[in-house]
């Protein structure tokens, strides 16, 4: 029984509202690098039962992946406290994807935070 959940343009809003840590992976059928990294990323969300696994077939749901400006896939994104804190194409080894999870879990999400607003504010004092 697979731990990923599928999502669409009708339930990702409410997906990533819902969840504070959220795995994202953008794949299509027909991609090999993609169903290589399939049975990886089910192995990690068995072994992170507390984390939502989410995957995005790129073809079925194209505003999804346009809105992310996905171009290569696969592409690994994690989600923290609706916050993207990590966006990667590439098909990931079991253990670069551990170490992934790790880092991510470990982020202190006032300092992401903190550093989104900054940024924002100067991009809008550059008139960006």
């Amino acid at each position: 029984m697979s731990n990923t959940v599928e999502l669409t343009k009708e339930n990702f809003d409410q997906t990533v509202q819902d969840n504070d840590f959220i795995l994202i992976d953008f794949w299509a059928s027909w991609c090999g690098p993609c169903r290589q990294f399939a049975p990886v990323y089910e192995k990690a969300a068995e072994e992170n039962p507390d984390l939502v696994f989410g995957k995005v077939d790129t073809e079925a749901q194209p505003e999804l992946a346009a809105a992310f400006g996905i171009q290569s896939i696969p592409t690994l994104m994690i989600v923290r406290d609706r916050v993207a804190v990590f966006a990667q194409p590439g098909a990931l080894p079991q253990a670069a994807l551990d170490d992934v999870i790790g880092q991510a879990r470990g982020l202190d999400m006032d300092e992401v935070r903190k550093a989104v607003s900054e940024q924002q504010a100067k991009a809008e004092q550059n008139g960006e």
